[in-house]
C-alpha cells in the first residue's frame, strides 16, 4: 500500500532535488484551477509540504471533494468554488497561476467536443483575464503532447515541430482547443505583458489516479490487481514518452519561476519511450511476474476516442536546460500507481 505518508516522503525527495524551485515559492500565493484533478492536486500538496508559508488558492467544482482529497493539508489552503466557464473572482494578491483545469476523457472528445473546446477556451480566457487584473509573477498553462498531431517516425519531436491535425475529426477538438489556447497565452503575454508559459505534458500517471479512469495505463494498473489478462483493441503500435506524477510537478514548478513568458517547454521522460503493445508486455512479465498474458482483440476504435497510431517521441532538451530532471522510470511508475490504487 502507497499511504498519504510514503506520498508524502517522495514529496520531501522532491522538495530536496528542487529546493531552488520550492524556496523561490515561498511567502507567496498560488492560485491553481484543477484543484482536484490528478496533476493540481500533487502540486499543491507538495508546494504545502516544500514551501510552507506558501499560500495556495484551491479553485474547484466541488469543495466537499478538494477537503476530502486535502485532508491534512488545510492550513496552507483555501478553496474557492467555481465554474472556470465563468469570470474568475477572488479578492486578494495572487502571485503565481498555474492552469491546470481540463477535460481529459478521450470518450468525451468524441460525444462531447462542444464542451471541451467551450471548456478549455472560455476558461483560459477568463483565467488569464484574472492574471492579467493581478498582475502576476509568473503563469502556466498545461497543455498536451497531442498538440503535435499523429508523427510517424521515431524523431525526436522539440517544441518546434509542426502538426498534422485533422480540423474535420471531432476528436481534434481536443488538441486543437490547446493549440488555441496556447496562441492565447502568447496573445495575453504579447498584449497584455501576463507572463504566461506553456506545458506540454505527455501521458502523466502515478499515485492519485482514479481506479475508473480510462486511459491505458489505469487499465493496464487494473489488470494486474483484479488479475486477469490484459486485452489490447489495436495491435498496440503507438509509441510514446511518459512522465511520473511528481516529475511532472517538478516540470511544471520549474516553468513557473524559472521559464520564460510566450514559451512551450516539453515534459517527459525520455527513457520511457516505448509502443503500448511493449509497456503491456512490461506490466505482464515484469509487474505481474507472468502470472497475466498480453492479448490482441482488435476491434472499430471510433467510439474510445482513442488517438490515430503514432510516434510521439518527446524531445526534452529546452526543460532540461532550466535544470530539470526526470527521476522516475516506467516500471516504477506502475508499481506505485497499483499500490496507490490498492489501498
Amino acid at each position: 500500500m502507497l499511504s498519504e505518508e510514503s506520498l508524502s516522503c517522495d514529496m520531501k525527495e522532491l522538495g530536496l532535488q528542487n529546493a531552488d524551485v520550492f524556496r523561490a515559492l515561498e511567502g507567496k500565493t498560488l492560485f491553481i484551477s484543477g484543484a482536484t484533478g490528478l496533476i493540481g492536486s500533487s502540486i499543491i500538496k507538495a508546494i504545502s509540504i516544500n514551501s510552507p508559508s506558501a499560500r495556495i488558492v484551491a479553485f474547484t467544482r466541488d469543495q466537499n471533494k478538494g477537503k476530502k482529497i486535502f485532508q491534512g493539508y488545510e492550513k496552507n489552503i483555501l478553496f474557492v468554488t467555481g465554474d472556470i466557464r465563468e469570470p474568475v473572482v477572488f479578492d486578494g494578491q495572487i502571485d503565481y497561476i498555474i492552469h491546470a483545469a481540463s477535460e481529459t476523457s478521450s470518450k468525451s472528445f468524441v460525444e462531447r467536443p462542444v464542451d471541451v473546446i467551450e471548456i478549455a477556451l472560455v476558461g483560459t480566457k477568463n483565467i488569464l483575464e484574472f492574471a492579467r487584473q493581478k498582475c502576476v509573477k509568473g503563469f502556466v498553462y498545461l497543455s498536451s503532447m497531442e498538440v503535435y498531431g499523429a508523427p510517424h517516425s521515431d524523431e525526436k519531436i522539440s517544441e518546434s515541430h509542426g502538426t498534422d491535425l485533422d480540423t474535420m475529426s471531432a476528436r481534434t477538438s481536443y488538441p486543437e482547443s490547446k493549440r488555441l489556447c496556447e496562441s492565447l497565452c502568447t496573445a495575453y503575454a504579447s498584449q497584455f505583458e501576463v507572463p504566461a508559459k506553456v506545458v506540454r505534458l505527455t501521458q502523466t500517471f502515478g499515485p492519485g489516479v482514479q481506479y475508473n479512469d480510462g486511459r491505458v495505463f489505469a487499465e493496464f494498473s487494473r489488470c494486474v490487481i483484479e488479475n486477469r489478462d490484459i486485452v489490447l483493441h489495436t495491435k498496440g503500435e503507438t509509441k510514446r514518452n511518459y512522465l511520473y506524477t511528481l516529475d511532472a510537478v517538478s516540470a511544471i514548478l520549474t516553468v513557473l519561476t524559472k521559464g520564460k513568458p510566450s514559451e512551450a517547454y516539453n515534459a517527459a521522460n525520455e527513457a520511457t519511450y516505448c509502443s503500448i503493445y511493449e509497456m503491456a508486455q512490461l506490466v505482464a512479465q515484469k509487474i505481474a511476474l507472468g502470472k497475466i498474458q498480453v492479448k490482441i482483440e482488435e476491434t472499430d476504435i471510433t467510439t474510445f476516442g482513442y488517438a490515430q497510431t503514432l510516434h510521439m517521441n518527446l524531445d526534452t532538451t529546452k526543460l532540461k536546460g532550466l535544470g530539470w530532471q526526470a527521476k522516475t522510470d516506467l516500471g516504477t511508475m506502475f508499481t506505485k500507481t497499483i499500490k496507490s490504487l490498492n489501498h
